[in-house]
């Protein structure tokens, strides 16, 4: 399939962090961050998922809906990066379509760097909604103490989002998809009123994960995304992150990730994979 190029800037990242809350400082301060493993501010990883869900509403077609999204981000997008965004369908079954997404940025000899590899399943338009079971994540086998952190620590934050988030989310990322846009283009898809959009509500990990826990430093490694139920302008959201595993000898932590409505039902789930190494403080996560 077709895909597009884009550059970003500090003023992107700076907007996004607004927009999620994610004021984490290796994508904010450049004095830390220049201080960090990467060298520099680098891009927030759902700033770079919108950038997959732009190349989707465009490619896919208007009213697209995703189901999942697998997201690895092996090397950084610094400033003024050139970035390409590419979809390439791998299959499709009862309708859903498998799509292999990739962002890389164009490295000084002209190479292609990785920085968001994954996939996703997708909801063409015109196709039925199917209904996705949430998953359990069990806490699993590693060490017990890192940086003052352990498993089974977790944190929260809750969020309302309003029209203006989601006209900044479409000026800030150039994502157009209608269901996110108009009311009666999302009824017409099957759902109640215009939704929030995907990497706004996976931001809200973003959130969590870099500011409360692990805490401000954190590098996300990895993000599996299931989306099980619409989320909508004016409603209370609860995104709660999980510590099932620590990796001390690599400086990873392994989380459970789950964002639920006040009515309780489950929004998205999934499972995140972050760096530690940069923590601003390593003594342990203020959860207060």
């Amino acid at each position: 399939m077709s895909s597009y190029r884009q550059v970003l800037l500090q003023s992107d990242f700076d907007r996004f962090a607004k927009l999620t809350g994610d004021d984490n400082p290796i994508h904010c301060d450049p004095d830390f961050a220049a201080r960090s493993h990467f060298g520099g501010t680098v891009a927030h990883g759902m700033l770079l998922y919108s950038c997959i869900c732009k190349a989707l509403t465009e490619q896919i077609g208007p009213g697209v809906v995703q189901l999942e999204q697998a997201l690895m981000f092996p090397n950084p997008t610094y400033v003024g990066d050139r970035l390409h965004v590419g979809l390439r369908v791998e299959g499709e079954i009862d309708g859903l379509l498998d799509i292999v997404t990739d962002v890389t940025r164009v490295g000084a000899d002209g190479t292609a760097i990785p920085t968001a590899t994954g996939r996703c399943r997708v909801v063409p338009p015109g196709v039925a909604l199917p209904a996705v079971a949430p998953a359990r994540h069990p806490v699993e086998h590693g060490d017990a103490e890192l940086y003052g952190l352990r498993p089974g620590m977790s944190a929260s934050a809750a969020r309302t989002f309003a029209a203006v988030d989601l006209d900044e989310y479409g000026d800030l990322t150039g994502d157009r998809n209608p269901i996110f846009r108009d009311d009666a283009e999302a009824r017409a898809r099957g759902f109640k009123r215009r939704m929030v959009s995907w990497p706004l509500l996976a931001g809200m990990f973003s959130d969590v994960l870099g500011t409360r826990l692990p805490g401000r430093g954190t590098g996300w490694m990895k993000q599996a995304l299931r989306y099980h139920s619409a989320a909508y302008l004016g409603e209370a959201l609860t995104a709660t992150v999980s510590i099932t595993r620590l990796r001390a000898d690599k400086e990873l932590v392994n989380l459970s990730t789950r964002i639920s409505a006040s009515d309780e039902r489950v929004i998205c789930d999934g499972e995140a994979l972050v760096l530690v190494r940069n923590l601003e403080n390593k003594s342990g996560p203020r959860l207060a």
